[in-house]
C-alpha cells in the first residue's frame, strides 16, 4: 500500500486555510468522495452525502467548498450545522444515505480543521480508500465533468438533530433514569454544546453547563476535555454527582467523579467491561479492543474479570475495524474515545457519560467507588516536537535507546514510541511498576529524540 499524502490518522487535517486545508482541497475532495461513492457503492444516480461540522469559524469556508465539489459532481448534499461526530456516523447509517462527512479538528485550536468521512454504515474509512481518494483529488483529470442536469444540489436539514437525540438516550437501559442527578457538562464551545445539555436534561437530570457559547474562535479554549480545571470545580461548588467533558467533536469524554477527579479513559473502559459482563453482553473469554497506548493495569484488569485485551494502531477507526471483523462489542482509547458497538460506529462522549450513569445506577455506586477497582501503573507520556517524520525503526541510536529503556523496565514496562497522526510530534510513553524508572527511561529517550529528530 502507497504512503498517504493528506490522510493522517484521523482524515486530512492542518491549519485552516493552509494546504491541506484549503478551500480547493475540501472542493476536490467533494468531487472525488462523489465520484468515488458513485461508482463503488451507491444504488442512487446522485450519492446522498450528509455534511456536519463543528463550530470553528473555518467551517462555514469548508462546509461550502466542499458541497460545491459534490454538486460539481451531481451529489446530493444534506447540511446538518453543528453535530457531534458521531451524530454524523448515526444520521449517515439511519438516513440510508451513502457518505458522511464531518469538518472538524476534533480537540485542536479553533484555527486548525479537518474532515473525516464515513460509509453508508457509519464506519471510518479503510486506508486504501483514503489512498484511491487521495489520487483522485492529485489527479483530478481521471474524474468526468459533470453538466446540464447532471449537476447535484444542496439542502440545509435542522430536523436530523433530533433523531440523534432520540439514538443517544436510548443507549441508557430503559430501567434507569437521571432524576435527582446532577450533572456538570462541560461541552467544549463545540459540536455538542446544544444536543448535549438537551439529552441530559431530558432524561432528568439538573444540569450545570459549561462551554455552551461557541463564537467561531473558542473551541476547545481553556474548555473542554484538554482543559477539566474549571468543570472540575464546578462539580465541588455545585455537589454534582459527575462532571462530563467533551472535545470539540464530541466525541470523548473526560469523567469527573463527585470528588471533583478526572477518571482516566483506561479506568472508564475497566468500569464499562465489568458493566458489560454482569449485564451479560460480554461473556468470559470475550475480548475488549484498546490500543498500542492502552495501560497494562486494564489489561490486568480485565485478566481478572476473564476477559482479553487485544491492541490496535492508536486511532479509533481501527479500533473499530477491528470490533466489526472480530464482533467485539466495547472498546476505546485512554484519551477518552470509547465505542459501544452494539449503539455506535465510532468514540461518543455523551453516549460515554450516559453508560457512566448506567453503571451508577446498576451498582447503586458513587462514580469513585466505581472506579477504585482499576489500578492503572505509572505511565508517563511525552510529545517532542519534530521537523520530520524519518520512520523511527531506521534511526539507530533511536532504537538503540529504545532497546536499552525496555531491558531496564523488564517485564513489568512497555515503551511506545510514535509519530502523532495530526501533528508534528513524536509521542514518547513510558509505562511500568516503578514510577522513578519510568519517569527517568521516559527522559532519557526524550532527550534522544530531541537531539536526533528535534
Amino acid at each position: 500500500m502507497g504512503q498517504r499524502k493528506l490522510f493522517g490518522t484521523d482524515g486530512i487535517r492542518g491549519k485552516a486555510n493552509v494546504y491541506p486545508m484549503t478551500g480547493e482541497v475540501a472542493f476536490g475532495l467533494g468531487r472525488a468522495v462523489t465520484e468515488y461513492f458513485k461508482s463503488v457503492h451507491t444504488k442512487r444516480k446522485k450519492p446522498l452525502i450528509i455534511v456536519g461540522k463543528d463550530t470553528r469559524l473555518s467551517c462555514y469556508m469548508l462546509e461550502q467548498a466542499f458541497s460545491a465539489g459534490v454538486c460539481s459532481q451531481g451529489g446530493e448534499v444534506i447540511l446538518t450545522g453543528p453535530l457531534p461526530t458521531p451524530g454524523i456516523a448515526f444520521v449517515t447509517k439511519s438516513m440510508r444515505a451513502d457518505v458522511g462527512v464531518m469538518i472538524s479538528a476534533s480537540h485542536n485550536p479553533y484555527y486548525d480543521n479537518g474532515i473525516k468521512i464515513f460509509d453508508a454504515n457509519g464506519l471510518k474509512l479503510p486506508d486504501e480508500v483514503e489512498l484511491k481518494l487521495e489520487d483522485m483529488i492529485i489527479n483530478p483529470a481521471q474524474i468526468p465533468t459533470m453538466t446540464n442536469g447532471d449537476l447535484g444540489n444542496a439542502k440545509r436539514l435542522r430536523e436530523v438533530f433530533g433523531r440523534y437525540l432520540v439514538h443517544c438516550k436510548s443507549a441508557l437501559d430503559e430501567r434507569f433514569d437521571m432524576e435527582g442527578m446532577r450533572v456538570v457538562l462541560d461541552c467544549a464551545n463545540g459540536a455538542g454544546y446544544k444536543v448535549t445539555p438537551m439529552m441530559y436534561q431530558e432524561l432528568g437530570a439538573e444540569v450545570f453547563c459549561l462551554g455552551v457559547d461557541p463564537n467561531g474562535v473558542n473551541i476547545n479554549d481553556e474548555c473542554g476535555s484538554l482543559h477539566p480545571s474549571k468543570a472540575q470545580a464546578k462539580v465541588i461548588n455545585v455537589r454534582a454527582d459527575l462532571g462530563l467533558c467533551l472535545d470539540g467533536d464530541a466525541d470523548r469524554c473526560l469523567i469527573i467523579d463527585e470528588l471533583g477527579k478526572v477518571v482516566p479513559g483506561d479506568v472508564l473502559i475497566g468500569c464499562f467491561a465489568k458493566l458489560l459482563l454482569d449485564e451479560g453482553v460480554l461473556k468470559k473469554g470475550d475480548t475488549v479492543v484498546g490500543t498500542i497506548m492502552t495501560n497494562l493495569g486494564l489489561e490486568n484488569y480485565l485478566k481478572e474479570l476473564g476477559l482479553k485485551l487485544h491492541r490496535t494502531k492508536v486511532g479509533d477507526r481501527y479500533i473499530i475495524e477491528y470490533m466489526e471483523k472480530n464482533s467485539s462489542v466495547l472498546g476505546g482509547e485512554p484519551s477518552g474515545h470509547v465505542i459501544f458497538r452494539e449503539k455506535a460506529t465510532t468514540g461518543d462522549g455523551a453516549l460515554a457519560g450516559l453508560k457512566m450513569v448506567e453503571c451508577m445506577r446498576f451498582y447503586k455506586k458513587t462514580v469513585s467507588q466505581l472506579t477504585e477497582d482499576v489500578v492503572l501503573y505509572p505511565h508517563v507520556l511525552e510529545n517532542v516536537r519534530v521537523a520530520e517524520k524519518p520512520p523511527l525503526s531506521k534511526n539507530k541510536v533511536i532504537q538503540k535507546a529504545l532497546e536499552e529503556a525496555e531491558k531496564e523496565l523488564g517485564t513489568k514496562g512497555r515503551v511506545v514510541l510514535r509519530y502523532s497522526g495530526t501533528e508534528s510530534k513524536c509521542r514518547v510513553m513510558v509505562e511500568g511498576e516503578n514510577r522513578s524508572l519510568v519517569e527517568s527511561s521516559c527522559q532519557k529517550l526524550v532527550d534522544v529524540v530531541k537531539q536526533e529528530l528535534g
